[in-house]
C-alpha cells in the first residue's frame, strides 16, 4: 500500500480543490444532520474536470481507453466491471491495520462505505444482508460475509461445511447459487464506458471497432467470478516461510481503498473506505458523476446511495447523466443537501441518523466478546434480522482455524495493544484495555501454529505490571474498575433489556431462532428514535487486576514470563527449522536487538574478564545449548523474558528483605542472578541498563548477605525459606538451564553458616557491583549507584574490621598466663586494620565525613586493644606502663583526632561528634590512670610521670563535656568527677612526700585544695555516687590533719579541725543516700522474702556495694572520733588560758556529747548498717545544728 499520509500532506493526497467543505456541517431540509469528513488517506491523483459528453453520444460503444488503467479513475478503471460494489471479506482490517491508533478507542466502526450504505438502507431495502462483525476495544469493524462465494468454496474444499449446515438448516433449506442477471452485466458495463467516455480530454466519443463487443462481454462475468473466487482465503495454515506482500493481498488484508475517510457522522465516528471517483474543475471544484436511465425514476434507496456517497466524501454537488437505451439525453447538477428531497426519491435525513444510531446500538450491545466473529444476517425479502456468534459455533467443530477470521482477528488484537504498549507511559488508564486485548488474541492463537505472537504478547503483559513502581501507585494511577466503555466482560454477555427497548429478547422467538445472540424482530423499529440503547457499559471484568500486594504483582509477571519462556522453547527444534511468525504480516516485536546494540569491544573484553573472575565461566562460550541462533527470534525474546524475570525475582527479593525474611530474600536474588548467568552465556555485549540493574542485584545480594551475618539466631527459619521453591520457578530455572548451566554468581547466593564467611561474601558483591560501573563507566550515569556501592563497601568493611577486632579482643582474654602477644592475634589485628583502611578510603571518596569519622573511631578502638594486648599480666607486682601500650595509645589519640578533624564541627553530626569525644577522653583517661597506677619509674623521674599524667587527665577533661545535656552527661560528670579526684590525691601525695622547696609544696597544697573542691561539686551531682562522694570527703579530711600536723599555733589546729569537722558534716548528703537505698533494699526484702536468698550480704539490689559502705564508715567515724577528741582537748586548753568564751563553752559542750555518743555507738558491735548510719545522720545533724548556733566562732 501507499504511503500513509494525513490531510493536508503531498502527494498522493487529493487537492484542496477535492475537498472544500472539509468538516463541514450541512443543513439538510428542515433537519439538522451533523456529518464532518477527514480524509486520512487518498491514493487518487489531482481530480480533472469531466468531460460533458455530448447529446446522442451512445454507450453501449466503448471507447478506444475502456478497461486500460487510468490514472484519472484509479483502482475503479480496472475493477468497474469486476469488484468496485464488492466489498473484499478482510476490508475493514486492511484499514485497521493502517489507522491502528483509531482502532478500540477513537473510531466506532471501520468498514466499507458499502456496508455502511447497506447497514443504513436496511429498513427501506428487501435485499438480504450478510455481515461478519468484530469487536476491538470499543470499535466494531464491519465486513461482507458473501454467503454465496462462502458456499461455493464449501463445496469445492469441503471447508466452511459447519457453517453450510447450519445455514442450510436454520435458515434456507433449499439454498442454491443466485447468478446474476443479464440485465445486471449490461447497467455495470454501461456505466463502465461512460466513465471512460468522461475522462476523455477532448470530451468526444472514440469508439472502438465493433469486432470488441464480444470482447467485452466475455470477460465481464468471467472476471467478476474470479474476483469474486479469489477473494475468499482456505482456513488459514501456517505456510513454511513468510510472504509479506502477496500474502497480504491474497489474504485480503490489504488496504487498497482509493481514499480512507474519517467520518463522524452526529456522534458516530467511522473510519470508511471508498472507491468512488471525484472530478473537478471550473466552477465544480468537487462532484461526483452518475449516469441514470431516463425511463426508470430514482428510488428511495438510490437516493439514499448517492447522499450517503456524497456525504462520505464530503462531495457537495452531484452531477447526473441521463440516457435512454444508452444514449446520451442530458446532464442536469444537484447540491447534497438536495438528494433527499428529489422527486420518487424523498427520505428523511433524521430517520437514517436514528437508523445509524440503533444499529450501532444494537451491535455494541450484543457483540461483547472481543475476538469473537458474529454474523449479522437479514435474509431476503424478510423483516427480521438476526446476529449469531459464529466462534460459538465454530468451537463445535474440531478445529477452531475453521473461522477465517480467527488470524486477522488476533493479529490485529495484538497490533492495537503493540500500539498502545508505545503509549503506556502516557496514560496508565489504558493497561486494563491492553491486557483485554492482549489475552483475548492468546486464546485465538495456538502455540504450536503462532509461538512468536504468543511469546511476545505475554512478554507485554509482563511489561504492564510496573516493578519499580511504589505500591501505593498500585490504586492511583489507573482504575481500578476501569469504568470506561473500553473495558468490558469477556465471561458472560449482559442480559438485554426487559422495557420497551429491549425488543430484542429471545424469549419469544420460534426455536429456530435459539442459536441467534439476538434478533430485531422488524427493520421498522429501527427508525424508530432510540429504539435500541446502547448497553456497552459492561460489567468490567476484564479492568486491571489489582494487586494487593508487591509479590502477587510479581507472580503474576512471572506467570506470563514462564509462558512466554514455554512459547520460545516449544518453538526451538531444529536449527533451520524454525516456524515463521504469521501468515499475513511480520509481527512487530517490541524490544531491541540486544545482539546487535553493544557497547565497544573493550566493553566486552572487560565483561569477559569480570565474568571469568567471578565464578565458572568459559571465555569466548556465547551460545544456546539449545540451539537457539543468535539475531533469531527466539534469542531476542529469550533475553527479554530473561531479563523480566529477573526484574520480578529482584523486585521479590527486595520485597521480603524490607519484611525481614532474609532467606527468602536470598532465594530470590538467587534466582534472579541465575538469570543472569543465563543471559551472560547467551549475550556477549550487554546494554548499559542491564549492567546497572545487575549492580543493583549484586548489591542487593551483599545486603542480604550482611543481614544474615547479623541474625545468626534465625538461622533454621532462614534454611528453610532458603530451601522452598514454587513450580513456577523450577520451570523457569528448566528453561534457563537448557540454554546455559553455568554459575558465574553462584557464590554470591550461597547460605553459609560461617559469620566470617558471610560477611566476605557480602564485601565480594559489593566490590563485583563496584566493579561493574567501573569498567564500563556507568559510575558518571548513575551517580546515586555509584555512591550507594561505595556507602556499602565502607560499611562491610567496617563490619568485618569490627569481626577481626573483636575475635583478637577475645583471643586476648584466653591468653591468661600467656605474657607475649600471639601471632594469631597480630593477624587478627592487621586484617581488621586493613579493613578499616580500606573503609576509610571508600567514605572519603565519596565525601561522608560522618562515616568515616565512625571508622577512625573504630581503628583507634582497635589501637586500644592493641595496647592493652601489650601490658603484663595482673600477677606481676613489677607492673609498669609499657613504652608498647604508650605507642598504641598515641595512635589511638591521633585516629580520634583525625576523626574529629574530619568532622570538621559538632554541627555535622552531634551524636558522632560526642562519641568521639567520649573516646578520645576515655583514652588520655586510660593513658593517665595507667602511667599514675603503673608509674613506669624505672625509665622516667617521678616529677616527669607527675607532668604526663596531669597533662593526660587535662587533656581527658578538655574532651568530656559536663555541660551538654545528654544521655551521656551523667558519665561525663563521674569522669571529671574522678579525674580532679585522682589529680587532687596525686598532688596531696606530692605534698606528703616532697620536702624543701617551699614554693611547690604551697603549689600542690593549692591544687589539691583546688581538685579536691571540684571532685566535690561534681560528685554532689550526681545521686548514684555515694560512695565515692564519702571517699573524697575523707581524703580531704586526712589532707586537713596533714596541714595540721605542720601547724604550731592552738588557733591555727582549733581553725582546721572546725574546716575539718565542718567537711564531715557536708558528707552528710552521702549518708542521707545510703540510706534511702538501705531502706528501698528492706522493703523489697519484706516484699519478697525468697529475694533474700539471692541477695549476697555485700552487694544490694540497688546496686551498693555494702562492703565498700562499711569500710568508708568504719574509716569515718573513727577520723571524726579523732577530730572530735582534738576540738575538745584544744577547747578545753584555750579556756583555761583565756577564760570563757561563751562561743566556744557551746561548741565544746556539743562536741563532747556527740563524741560520747559516737563512743557508745562504736562500742556496740550489734548495731546495723543502717542504725549505724541513723545514728552518724543524728550526729552530723547535732554538729551542724551546733555551727549554725556558733555563728561562725568555727570559721
Amino acid at each position: 500500500m501507499e504511503e500513509l499520509c494525513g490531510v493536508g500532506a503531498a502527494a498522493p493526497l487529493r487537492g484542496d480543490a477535492e475537498e472544500p467543505k472539509q468538516g463541514s456541517v450541512l443543513f439538510l431540509g428542515g433537519n439538522e444532520v451533523k456529518s464532518s469528513a477527514v480524509v486520512k488517506y487518498s491514493s487518487a491523483p489531482p481530480q480533472a474536470a469531466f468531460a460533458r459528453l455530448q447529446e446522442k453520444t451512445d454507450l453501449k460503444l466503448p471507447p478506444a481507453n475502456w478497461l486500460r488503467e487510468s490514472a484519472k479513475l484509479g483502482p475503479a478503471g480496472t475493477t468497474i466491471l469486476g469488484n468496485n460494489k464488492k466489498s473484499k471479506p478482510f476490508s475493514s482490517f486492511g484499514m485497521a491495520y493502517d489507522f491502528i491508533d483509531s482502532v478500540g478507542n477513537d473510531v466506532d466502526v471501520v468498514s466499507d462505505s458499502e456496508n455502511i450504505k447497506k447497514l443504513l438502507k436496511i429498513p427501506y431495502s428487501k435485499s438480504h444482508v450478510s455481515m461478519a462483525v468484530h469487536r476491538i476495544g470499543r470499535t466494531l469493524l464491519l465486513d461482507e460475509l458473501d454467503i454465496q462465494e462462502l458456499f461455493m468454496r464449501s463445496s469445492q474444499t469441503g471447508d466452511w461445511t459447519w457453517l453450510k449446515e447450519f445455514y442450510q438448516r436454520l435458515i434456507d433449506q433449499k439454498w442454491q447459487r443466485k447468478k446474476k442477471s443479464k440485465e445486471h452485466w449490461y447497467q455495470k458495463a454501461i456505466l463502465s464506458k461512460f466513465l471512460y467516455y468522461s475522462i476523455n480530454g477532448d470530451g468526444a466519443a472514440q469508439p472502438v471497432p465493433s469486432t470488441s463487443k464480444q470482447h467485452q462481454e466475455g470477460p465481464v462475468s468471467g472476471e467478476s467470478d474470479e474476483a469474486g473466487r479469489s477473494s475468499w482465503p482456505a482456513p488459514f495454515e501456517m505456510p513454511s516461510s513468510l510472504s509479506e506482500d502477496p500474502g497480504a493481498s491474497n489474504q485480503g488484508l490489504k488496504n487498497d481503498f482509493v481514499r480512507n475517510i474519517l467520518w463522524t457522522f452526529e456522534d458516530i465516528h467511522m473510519l470508511v473506505g471508498s472507491n468512488m471517483p471525484i472530478f473537478g474543475g471550473g466552477r465544480y471544484p468537487a462532484v461526483s458523476l452518475r449516469l441514470r436511465d431516463n425511463n426508470k425514476p430514482i428510488n428511495v434507496l438510490t437516493g439514499i446511495d448517492y447522499w450517503l456517497d456524497n456525504l462520505i466524501c464530503n462531495v457537495p454537488e452531484l452531477v447526473m447523466c441521463f440516457h435512454v437505451n444508452g444514449i446520451v439525453q442530458k446532464y442536469e447538477m444537484i447540491k447534497t443537501e438536495d438528494i433527499p428531497n428529489l422527486e420518487n426519491s424523498n427520505f428523511s435525513t433524521k430517520v437514517i441518523k436514528d437508523i445509524a444510531q440503533n444499529i450501532l446500538s444494537f451491535l455494541k450491545s450484543n457483540c461483547t466478546k472481543e475476538g469473537h466473529t458474529y454474523w449479522l444476517f437479514k435474509a431476503s425479502g424478510s423483516d427480521i434480522v438476526k446476529l449469531y456468534d459464529l466462534t460459538t459455533l465454530c468451537e463445535e467443530t474440531e478445529d477452531k482455524y475453521q473461522n477465517p477470521f480467527t488470524m486477522p482477528v488476533a493479529i490485529l488484537l495484538y497490533k492495537v495493544a503493540c500500539n498502545m504498549m508505545l503509549k503506556k507511559n502516557q496514560n496508565k488508564k489504558h493497561y486494563g484495555t491492553i491486557r483485554t486485548l492482549l489475552l483475548n488474541c492468546l486464546k485465538l492463537l495456538d502455540n504450536g501454529r503462532h509461538p512468536q505472537i504468543i511469546a511476545s504478547a505475554n512478554y507485554m503483559l509482563s511489561e504492564l505490571f510496573q516493578l519499580d513502581e511504589p505500591k501505593k501507585e498500585d490504586s492511583t494511577d489507573f482504575p481500578i474498575n476501569g469504568n470506561s466503555d473500553e473495558s468490558y466482560s469477556e465471561e458472560e454477555e449482559e442480559m438485554p433489556d426487559s422495557d420497551e427497548n429491549g425488543s430484542y429478547s429471545n424469549s419469544s422467538d420460534p426455536p429456530d431462532d435459539n442459536k441467534a445472540v439476538a434478533i430485531i424482530k422488524s427493520v421498522g423499529e429501527l427508525s424508530v428514535p432510540e429504539k435500541y440503547k446502547s448497553v456497552h457499559r459492561i460489567r468490567p471484568s476484564c479492568a486491571f487486576p489489582v494487586c494487593h500486594g508487591t509479590e502477587e504483582r510479581c507472580r503474576l509477571v512471572l506467570n506470563y514470563v514462564l509462558e512466554g519462556l514455554k512459547s520460545v522453547d516449544s518453538s526451538v527444534k531444529k536449527e533451520g527449522d524454525l516456524p515463521a511468525a504469521d501468515p499475513s504480516t511480520p509481527i512487530p516485536l517490541k524490544y531491541e536487538d540486544e545482539s546487535t546494540s553493544g557497547g565497544p569491544e573493550c566493553l566486552e573484553k572487560q565483561m569477559a574478564l569480570f565474568l571469568d573472575k567471578m565464578g565458572s565461566f568459559q571465555k569466548g562460550k556465547h551460545c544456546s545449548q539449545s540451539g537457539m541462533i543468535p539475531g533469531s527470534w527466539q534469542y531476542k525474546m529469550k533475553l527479554q523474558l530473561i531479563l523480566k524475570s529477573s526484574r520480578a525475582y529482584y523486585v521479590l527479593s527486595d520485597a521480603a528483605m524490607i519484611l525481614q525474611k532474609y532467606g527468602r530474600a536470598l532465594r530470590y536474588i538467587k534466582l534472579a542472578l541465575q538469570c543472569h548467568d543465563t543471559y551472560c552465556c547467551l549475550c556477549a555485549s550487554m546494554l548499559p541498563e542491564v549492567l546497572v540493574f545487575l549492580c543493583q542485584c549484586l548489591t542487593l545480594c551483599g545486603d542480604i548477605q550482611l543481614m544474615l551475618a547479623q541474625n545468626a539466631n534465625n538461622r533454621a527459619a532462614y534454611l528453610e525459606e532458603y530451601n522452598y521453591q514454587t513450580k513456577e520457578d523450577q520451570e523457569i530455572l528448566h528453561s534457563l538451564h537448557r540454554e546455559s548451566r553455568c554459575q558465574v554468581f553462584a557464590w554470591a547466593t550461597d547460605l553459609s553458616t560461617d559469620l566470617e564467611c558471610q560477611l566476605s561474601v557480602s564485601c565480594k558483591c559489593y566490590e563485583a557491583a563496584y566493579e561493574i560501573l567501573l569498567f564500563s563507566n556507568l559510575k558518571n550515569q548513575n551517580p546515586e549507584q555509584h555512591i550507594q556501592v561505595l556507602k556499602r563497601m565502607g560499611n562491610i568493611r567496617n563490619e568485618i574490621g569490627v569481626f577481626y577486632m573483636n575475635q583478637a579482643a577475645a583471643v586476648q582474654t584466653e591468653r591468661l598466663g600467656n605474657k607475649n602477644v600471639s601471632t594469631t592475634e597480630q593477624q587478627l589485628w592487621k586484617k581488621s586494620f586493613s579493613c578499616f583502611e580500606e573503609g576509610i578510603q571508600n567514605f572519603e571518596s565519596i565525601d561522608d565525613a560522618t562515616n568515616a569519622a565512625l571508622l577512625l573511631c573504630n581503628t583507634g578502638r582497635l589501637m586500644r586493644i592493641c595496647a592493652q594486648a601489650h601490658c603484663a599480666t595482673e600477677g606481676d607486682f613489677k607492673r609498669e606502663f609499657s613504652p608498647e601500650e604508650a605507642l598504641y595509645y598515641n595512635k589511638a589519640v591521633d585516629y580520634y583526632l583525625k576523626a574529629l578533624r574530619s568532622l570538621g564541627k559538632r554541627d555535622v553530626h552531634p551524636a558522632v561528634w560526642d562519641s568521639v569525644n567520649w573516646e578520645l577522653s576515655t583514652t588520655y583517661f586510660t593513658m593517665a590512670t595507667l602511667q599514675q597506677d603503673y608509674a613506669p619509674l624505672s625509665r622516667k623521674a617521678q616529677e616527669q610521670i607527675e607532668k604526663e599524667v596531669s597533662e593526660a587527665m587535662k587533656k581527658s577533661l578538655k574532651y568530656c563535656d559536663v555541660d551538654t545535656v545528654s544521655a551521656r552527661q551523667p558519665l561525663c560528670q563521674y569522669r571529671a568527677a574522678t579525674i580532679h579526684h585522682r589529680l587532687a590525691s596525686m598532688y596531696h601525695s606530692c605534698l606528703r612526700n616532697q620536702v624543701g622547696d617551699e614554693h611547690l609544696r604551697k603549689q600542690h597544697r593549692v591544687l589539691a585544695d583546688l581538685h579536691y573542691s571540684k571532685a566535690v561539686r561534681l560528685f554532689q551531682l550526681l545521686k548514684d555516687a555515694p560512695c565515692e562522694f564519702l571517699r573524697v570527703q575523707l581524703e580531704r579530711v586526712a589532707f586537713a590533719e596533714f596541714q595540721m600536723a605542720s601547724q604550731n599555733s592552738s588557733a591555727g589546729k582549733l581553725k582546721t579541725l572546725f574546716g575539718a569537722l565542718d567537711i564531715m558534716v557536708k558528707a552528710k548528703g552521702a549518708f542521707q543516700l545510703i540510706r534511702k537505698e538501705l531502706v528501698a533494699e528492706s522493703e523489697q526484702k519484706s516484699k519478697d522474702k525468697s529475694s533474700a536468698e539471692n541477695v549476697s550480704p555485700n552487694d544490694s539490689p540497688t546496686g551498693l556495694n555494702k562492703e565498700e559502705v562499711l569500710k568508708l564508715l568504719s574509716i569515718f567515724e573513727s577520723r571524726m572520733s579523732f577530730l572530735l577528741l582534738q576540738s575538745i582537748k584544744l577547747l578545753t586548753s584555750t579556756k583555761k588560758k583565756i577564760g570563757g568564751i561563751n562561743e566556744e563553752e557551746v561548741v565544746l559542750k556539743t562536741n563532747k556529747q556527740v563524741y560520747s555518743l559516737l563512743l557508745r555507738a562504736t562500742a556496740n558491735k550489734s548495731m546495723t548498717l543502717l542504725e549505724r548510719i541513723e545514728v552518724i545522720l543524728n550526729l552530723l545533724e547535732q554538729l551542724a545544728q551546733n555551727n549554725e548556733a556558733s555563728n561562725g566562732g568555727i570559721q
